[in-house]
């Protein structure tokens, strides 16, 4: 159901710093607005880590479980998404570990089976998530914070605590990968 336009979730206006004062305050709407502003990011995001949209969704609970816990009290030092993007990204590698755990070798051989009997995808997000699947998660990480959230590299460095330097060098490489690619070649000529 699309939330029409007199929805006061979707209209309120106040910044982040003043929602978490209005929290801060009692204010238990102000939370909500906080909701329904990061909720499908944080799915997102989570979607990214984990591959799995319930493990996601499992993760979006968590996380603003999470986050109600810090308050009263709470302060936004830096940007929502820079405090809450480590909580997503480790419960998200926490679910997909404790999921792979469990998982039988007959699952396995399904989902071989699956890929194999379905042949390649040729759409172009298939394409681009073919080329991003064989790097290392650290570069995939910094490369969508930077192009997918559009976060720049101090937030990125501030966000998954690493220096700048790294966060440079880190994006540098996943670039030369995707250039190197024949599938994201194109991207890079002209």
């Amino acid at each position: 159901m699309a939330a029409s336009v007199d929805d006061p979730l979707q209209s309120d206006r106040r910044s982040d710093q003043e929602l978490i004062a209005a929290i801060n305050g009692g204010d238990t709407d102000a939370f909500e607005v906080l909701y329904h502003r990061y909720r499908d990011w944080v799915v997102n995001l989570a979607y990214r880590f984990t591959g799995d949209r319930e493990m996601a969704l499992d993760v979006l609970q968590e996380t603003f479980l999470y986050f109600v816990k810090k308050f009263p009290g709470f302060k936004l030092t830096a940007q929502l998404r820079t405090f809450l993007y480590p909580a997503v990204r480790n419960l998200s590698t926490g679910l997909r570990r404790k999921a792979e755990r469990y998982r039988s070798s007959e699952t396995e051989l399904e989902a071989i089976n699956t890929l194999v009997t379905t042949g390649p995808v040729h759409g172009e997000g298939e394409q681009l998530s073919a080329a991003l699947a064989p790097m290392s998660e650290e570069h995939r990480e910094v490369l969508l914070l930077r192009f997918v959230d559009g976060l720049s590299l101090a937030e990125i460095a501030n966000t998954v605590n690493i220096p700048l330097g790294t966060v440079k060098s880190r994006l540098h490489n996943a670039l030369e990968i995707l250039r190197k690619d024949e599938r994201t070649r194109r991207y890079f000529d002209g």
